[in-house]
C-alpha cells in the first residue's frame, strides 16, 4: 500500500501571496496525482482550519502541509509549534515552502519538528519542479504510520 493510500488527499496550502498560492496550486494540480488543495490565506485561518473551528468545522484532515512563514495574524513558527503541540495533528507532515533562506528559521522550524524545509525558486519553471517534487515524496513515496 503507498502512502496515497493510508492518509487523506488533502494538501492544506497556508499563503498569504496570492500569486505564490496560485503557482503553487497550479503546480499541485499538474501531472497525474489528482489532491484536494484548501488554500487559507493566514495563520489564524490555518489555525481554524486544523481544529476545525467555525466556517471549517468540517474540514477534511489534511495528509500533508505547505506552511509559509511569514504569515498574517499568526505567524507560520506559530502555527507549526501548535500543529506539533497537539496529538491529533503532529503526525501530519509540514512542509515549510518559503522564499526565506534564514539560516535561523530554518534552525527555529527543525527544532519546531517540521519535516522539510524548501525555498522557493524565483524562476516559474523551476518553482513548479520543486513543488511537484514535494508533492511526489510526501503523498506517494513516504510512508506514515496509521491514524
Amino acid at each position: 500500500m503507498n502512502a496515497s493510500q493510508n492518509r487523506p488527499a488533502t494538501i492544506l496550502l497556508v499563503e498569504d501571496n496570492p500569486d505564490h498560492a496560485e503557482m503553487t496550486v497550479r503546480a499541485l494540480e499538474d501531472g497525474r496525482l489528482v489532491n484536494t488543495v484548501v488554500w487559507v490565506k493566514d495563520g489564524a485561518e490555518a489555525l481554524d482550519y486544523l481544529f476545525r473551528r467555525g466556517p471549517h468545522a468540517d474540514a477534511a484532515r489534511p495528509g500533508l502541509i505547505l506552511l509559509d512563514v511569514q504569515l498574517p495574524k499568526v505567524s507560520g513558527h506559530k502555527v507549526l509549534q501548535q500543529i506539533k503541540d497537539d496529538v491529533e495533528l503532529q503526525r501530519i507532515p509540514i512542509v515549510m515552502l518559503t522564499t526565506s533562506e534564514r539560516p535561523d528559521e530554518i534552525e527555529a522550524a527543525y527544532r519546531a519538528g517540521v519535516n522539510s524545509f524548501v525555498t522557493k525558486p524565483v524562476r516559474f519553471d523551476d518553482f513548479v519542479k520543486q513543488v511537484q517534487a514535494v508533492k511526489l515524496y510526501w503523498v506517494l513515496t513516504n510512508r506514515l504510520p496509521d491514524a
